[in-house]
């Protein structure tokens, strides 16, 4: 599959490519990045044809949504989505603090904020950070912060900039399947346009697949993927991956996964990052970066081959189910 290949998202306006470019390493995640880095980082992925960046005011209180309209801003708009979240805003002395931040601006801090006055607020001053007047896609960021007003007073707000043209699909950003299928059970008509669901549908956590993906594909709702590297666990066991110790059931995953790409010639994170357009629900995969050789590779693991009989020795391995 290429990096480049440009497809509808869902039932919106709004078309993104198969590979998305995420910026919450360019906010400084774990450890800092530049601003040259930044700017090159994203430069590149345009350069390879990816046009769809996904970004949040809390990557690095700010400082991701900032680069973003610095490398972006001055692109011809209709050529790019862009996506931003709700339910942190960055304030002076907010207490939401996260330690995962290598150097975040002095002074400021994510406080939550789900009401509908906070997240127009949120969308306009991310609009000033980014230097657009619009943005194509916003989600309710880890709406299990505030679950009862993030699924109301939110989307309700969402929806009117929807209707208004300010955004152009409304969506959720979530890191636990039933926090989504929650909220696609308990969200107001007209519904959502899409969804962000991180790390729970990959080669170690289909987690995804009984009551989100398939509500998704029968209402038409797109699913964007991130975290097919489990934190980066897939790509090098023995590098940081945000586990204090791996639990030994999933390092036996990890290296039984590692067998069969071994017998199949295939690297894992080919198989990591084109494992979810398996489900008809998928439009795109959301891939951090930091640095244009980080884009580069995940750009060629999108269109590795895979042989015939990969993924039916992965079902008979058990590292899949066999639906």
């Amino acid at each position: 599959m290429r990096a480049d290949e440009s497809v509808p998202l869902g039932r919106t306006a709004v078309r993104v490519t198969r590979l998305g470019l995420g910026l919450a390493s360019l906010g400084g995640l774990f450890e800092p990045v530049s601003d040259d880095d930044a700017r090159r980082t994203v430069d590149r992925a345009w350069d390879i044809g990816v046009r769809l960046f996904d970004t949040a005011p809390v990557y690095g209180y700010g400082r991701s949504e900032s680069r973003a309209g610095a490398a972006l801003r001055d692109r011809p708009r209709a050529e790019f989505a862009l996506c931003t979240k709700v339910g942190r805003l960055v304030v002076p002395g907010g207490g939401d603090t996260q330690p995962i931040w290598a150097d975040p601006p002095p002074g400021v801090g994510p406080r939550l904020d789900y009401s509908y006055a906070g997240v127009l607020r949120s969308v306009e001053e991310s609009l000033v950070r980014l230097g657009l007047d619009r943005v194509d896609v916003v989600h309710v960021h880890d709406p299990d912060e505030n679950f009862s007003v993030a699924v109301s007073a939110a989307y309700r707000a969402l929806g009117d900039l929807r209707a208004r043209g300010t955004i152009g699909a409304v969506s959720i950003g979530v890191n636990h399947a039933p926090v989504a299928a929650r909220y696609l059970t308990e969200v107001a008509d007209p519904g959502l346009d899409c969804l962000l669901l991180a790390g729970r549908y990959n080669l170690l956590d289909q987690s995804g697949l009984d009551d989100v993906l398939p509500v998704c594909a029968a209402r038409g709702i797109a699913v964007m993927v991130a975290g097919v590297y489990q934190s980066g666990l897939l790509a090098d066991p023995r590098g940081p991956h945000g586990y204090a110790t791996v639990p030994p059931d999933l390092a036996g995953r990890v290296a039984a996964w590692h067998e069969v790409c071994h017998r199949f010639g295939v690297p894992p994170t080919a198989a990591a990052v084109q494992f979810p357009f398996g489900h008809p629900a998928v439009t795109c995969v959301v891939v951090g970066a930091r640095s244009p050789n980080e884009v580069d590779e995940t750009a060629r693991m999108l269109a590795h081959p895979v042989p015939d009989g990969f993924w039916a020795a992965a079902r008979a391995a058990g590292l899949l189910p066999a639906r």
